[in-house]
């Protein structure tokens, strides 16, 4: 029985369970993966019919949220989302503070890492056919969030805010969603060549 427990607690659940380390790995890969999502946020495109800029945070949150799990997925949006309403100037187009009508969208990253890193505990970042679903339920939680802060905001109905905060996002998004779901299982099958994943 011993045995059995032992090999079990090595088995990795997700990609970061791969890295040795307790309490300083978790605190290095969460200031990382909010730092990548800072980063990406910089990838920014101007629309000049919404509020909302098209960043690359999505995939960044995507990958934090799958590779990290669903606690430390969510403590490192927490970290973007604190930091950057304390003055770190990480949000799109080195903005910090209150962030008006994209706010709900930063609220809707700690929901898609969540939800991401709970599916991930669960194995479904293993395959491409696995990864995607996951990663599209991670997406339509963040933009749940994201629109209805954006309608609130701008005083405007349902429409008018899925108009102006999620249909001009669909196609990148689905992009991205599709970057992250052949880059999980790729990184996975990586890892078991090595001997790191069983």
């Amino acid at each position: 029985m011993s045995t059995a427990v032992t090999t079990q607690a090595r088995t990795p659940v997700v990609l970061a369970d791969l890295v040795s380390g307790t309490f300083s790995r978790d605190a290095a890969l969460v200031g990382g993966a909010a730092g990548l999502v800072g980063a990406l946020a910089q990838i920014s495109v101007h629309l000049s019919f919404t509020p909302v800029p098209i960043t690359g945070q999505t995939l960044g949150v995507l990958l934090a949220g799958t590779a990290l799990g669903w606690k430390r997925g969510t403590a490192a949006m927490a970290v973007y989302g604190l930091a950057g309403l304390a003055g770190v100037p990480w949000f799109a187009d080195h903005e910090s503070g209150y962030v008006g009508a994209s706010f709900g969208y930063i609220l809707g990253f700690m929901l898609c890492a969540a939800l991401c890193g709970f599916l991930a505990e669960r194995r479904a970042d293993r395959t491409v056919w696995t990864s995607v679903p996951a990663m599209v339920a991670g997406e339509a939680v963040m933009y749940a969030a994201g629109v209805a802060w954006l309608g609130a905001y701008l005083h405007v109905g349902p429409a008018r805010a899925i108009a102006l905060g999620l249909t001009p996002f669909l196609a990148g998004d689905a992009i991205k969603a599709a970057v992250a779901a052949v880059a999980l299982p790729g990184a996975w099958k990586l890892a078991s060549r090595d001997g790191s994943a069983t």
